[in-house]
């Protein structure tokens, strides 16, 4: 899980990130990103609704895994971004490890490219 301070607390902290953030969308899910100059470390949210499931185990299950993906693949290589990652698509809970991975990590190289 990501530490506390790397997490948004409060809904109005991520209308920043909505209003002025980039949009990289992949076949699962969307990644809004703005740089923060306030802040010296990263921020993240992972937003999966219940459109994607009803039930809040699989939804629940879906947040952390892609929060572990970015505490051990990416934290160390992003700096000040605010980033949300919003999930569309009820087949990121079916995903294997290695696939979820895949998508994941390809789409946050064009995140950290981009910034």
């Amino acid at each position: 899980m990501v530490a506390s301070d790397n997490r948004f607390h409060g809904t109005n902290s991520l209308n920043y990130v909505y209003r002025q953030g980039k949009t990289l969308r992949t076949k699962y899910f969307s990644i809004k990103y703005a740089p923060n100059t306030r802040r010296q470390t990263y921020r993240v949210a992972v937003v999966v609704s219940k459109k994607i499931s009803k039930s809040a185990p699989i939804r629940n299950r879906i947040r952390r895994r892609l929060y572990e993906l970015i505490r051990v693949e990416v934290a160390d290589k992003l700096s000040n971004l605010d980033i949300v990652i919003t999930i569309f698509d009820e087949g990121v809970a079916k995903l294997s490890a290695p696939e979820l991975r895949k998508a994941f990590l390809s789409a946050m190289k064009d995140v950290s490219v981009s910034s």
